[in-house]
């Protein structure tokens, strides 16, 4: 039996990269799983297929997380198609960087839409579907701790994310719903390979790391994984640095 076996989950961004692979290793756990994209239906429906040849189930299901009609329709295709709520991946999100003088409103409202509104609409629309033993997860990134030049609003959005996810674990914990955030470091996606565009930069990032490598999508998965699992039944409210060492 999987870790999830029984569960229903919802995992934001999920056609590629760090959400692709939550769900898929979700769904290998016995979870049911909604992929949910923004766009990219195509890709959402590969990783739908390669859910279902294995014998997992899973649907896909479009939606913008800053939209507060859509994160509610999203909650509700879960709870239609599956019965329960029982795990929300907030992962939906985007990754822009711009130096101080190259900052527009226009960048910064989009990226705090996406990746700080959208959790929080998304857990709005959730929270009375889930019931005791359920979790929320975040996913932020390790670059709050490395804060580089051109990152301030990026950096801004995922220091957000921290403090809501310590916030709501204390809203939440009276229903015995658990919210953590998990903070990837550097992840080979590909949002992050438009971002390090020469292998220079990555070269630097590799040498800079304990591991001596960049992560992997697998890698975030498996904590995500532990973070779902009653095996994390009494950690709420916390951060949790997935970076290699960086």
């Amino acid at each position: 039996m999987g870790r999830l076996e029984n569960k229903v989950a919802v995992v934001t961004g999920a056609s590629k990269g760090i959400g692709a692979a939550i769900a898929a290793l979700f769904a290998a756990e016995g979870a049911s799983v909604v992929v949910n994209y923004a766009s990219s239906k195509s890709d959402a429906d590969k990783v739908v297929a390669g859910i279902l040849t294995c014998g997992g189930k899973a649907i896909a299901v479009k939606g913008d997380v800053s939209n507060a009609e859509h994160a509610i329709a999203i909650i509700d295709a879960a709870v239609a198609e599956f019965g329960r709520l029982d795990i929300l991946v907030n992962n939906a999100g985007i990754y822009e960087f711009a130096p101080l003088l190259d900052i527009t409103q226009e960048h910064f409202h989009k990226s705090f839409n996406i990746n700080v509104l959208g959790p929080l609409l998304m857990t709005q629309a959730a929270a009375k579907h889930l019931g005791e033993g359920s979790s929320v997860i975040n996913i932020g990134s390790n670059i709050t701790h490395m804060k580089p030049p051109g990152s301030a609003v990026y950096a801004a959005s995922k220091s957000a994310i921290e403090t809501i996810g310590s916030v709501l674990a204390k809203e939440l914990g009276g229903q015995k719903i658990r919210v953590n955030t998990l903070n990837p470091g550097p992840t080979r996606t590909e949002g992050t390979s438009q971002i390090m565009t020469n292998s220079e930069m990555s070269q630097h990032i590799i040498n800079d790391t304990p591991l001596g490598r960049m992560g992997l999508p697998g890698d975030i998965a498996s904590v995500a994984l532990f973070l779902a699992s009653d095996d994390s039944a009494w950690i709420t409210g916390d951060v949790l640095l997935v970076s290699g060492g960086l």
